[in-house]
């Protein structure tokens, strides 16, 4: 990597993204001894990081995050983009890949309190923000009462309108708030059986170019193989069921040495109806199993269960 060549993070005014980037660049550093003049973290806005509004299934869906970096990349204007791996589409450009993660997060989401600790304590008709319809369909399914409102914006701005008493809660990925330093401010962490995260969350991924070799080996260094497996089957799971942030789609990936286990849900938006599925294989065969995971709950859930989705 030439000093005078560049590598954004997707959300780079953002603090968690910077944190994000900075992370990525002190591990190629200590990979691989390089100074950090040899980085320049390029601060980009997307358009998915400009209209906080209204939901991204209202706007365009999470290609919004990722569309003016892909353009740069494609075109040499950066060597690689940082990235959480949750708010990727499945399907990437041509010549572009995920080429490298970090080691993951905790995969969980946060509950964050006003009016009670813990979600199934709120208030009945509490008030609760989200951005997720993931979340959004998963706090219906546990409290029907409850009116879930979108709820977008900087981690520091959804929890200025929480104490502001805009809403009686929020939920937010547990991994963000401890990269921040904010682990204290869960008042509940979620249960993984009861509200399971979304597909990559927790995991910092980077892409990059088909063949760039020089940038991919540097990449190589700091990828871990663990959270590259675990990821690759849940994103899957996520590409057989047509997945995107219009669809309330849930699923975690376990490694145990050669061993893959994986559970997935998938929700109807209103949480009246779901369904799981547990798989488990070699872990060398991680995409083979998020995918044959998500064509089946596709046959068991049927036709009628995915046009609620349309």
């Amino acid at each position: 990597m030439d000093a005078n060549k560049t590598f954004p993070d997707r959300h780079a005014r953002q603090p968690l993204a910077l944190a994000q980037a900075h992370e990525t660049r002190d591990r190629l550093m200590a990979a691989h001894g390089m100074a950090l003049e040899m980085f320049e973290i390029v601060v980009l806005s997307t358009m998915g990081d400009r209209i906080t509004d209204r939901s991204l299934s209202e706007i365009g869906g999470k290609g919004l995050f990722t569309q003016e970096l892909e353009d740069l990349l494609l075109s040499e204007g950066l060597d690689f983009a940082v990235h959480s791996s949750k708010d990727m589409p499945t399907k990437l450009p041509n010549g572009l890949f995920l080429s490298a993660y970090l080691p993951r997060e905790d995969i969980r989401d946060a509950f964050i309190g006003r009016t009670a600790e813990k979600l199934l304590d709120l208030p009945k008709n509490a008030v609760v923000g989200s951005s997720s319809l993931r979340r959004q369909a998963l706090i219906r399914r546990l409290r029907p009462d409850i009116e879930v409102i979108t709820y977008r914006g900087l981690v520091d701005t959804r929890l200025r309108k929480l104490a502001e008493g805009q809403v009686d809660a929020t939920l937010l990925a547990f991994a963000g708030l401890k990269r921040l330093g904010k682990e204290s401010v869960p008042t509940e962490i979620m249960d993984l059986d009861a509200f399971p995260p979304a597909p990559a969350q927790g995991a910092i991924c980077i892409e990059s170019r088909v063949g760039d070799d020089k940038v991919n080996r540097l990449l190589e260094a700091i990828n871990d193989a663990r959270t590259h497996e675990t990821v690759t089957c849940e994103r899957a799971f996520l590409a057989a069921l047509d997945g995107s942030c219009r669809t309330p789609i849930a699923g975690y990936a376990v490694s145990d040495g050669d061993a893959l286990r994986f559970s997935g849900m998938i929700l109807t938006p209103d949480g009246t109806m779901h369904y799981r599925i547990s798989a488990e294989g070699k872990a060398s065969n991680a995409e083979s199993l998020g995918r044959k995971a998500g064509e089946e709950i596709r046959v068991i859930a049927g036709a009628e269960f995915f046009s609620s989705w349309t």
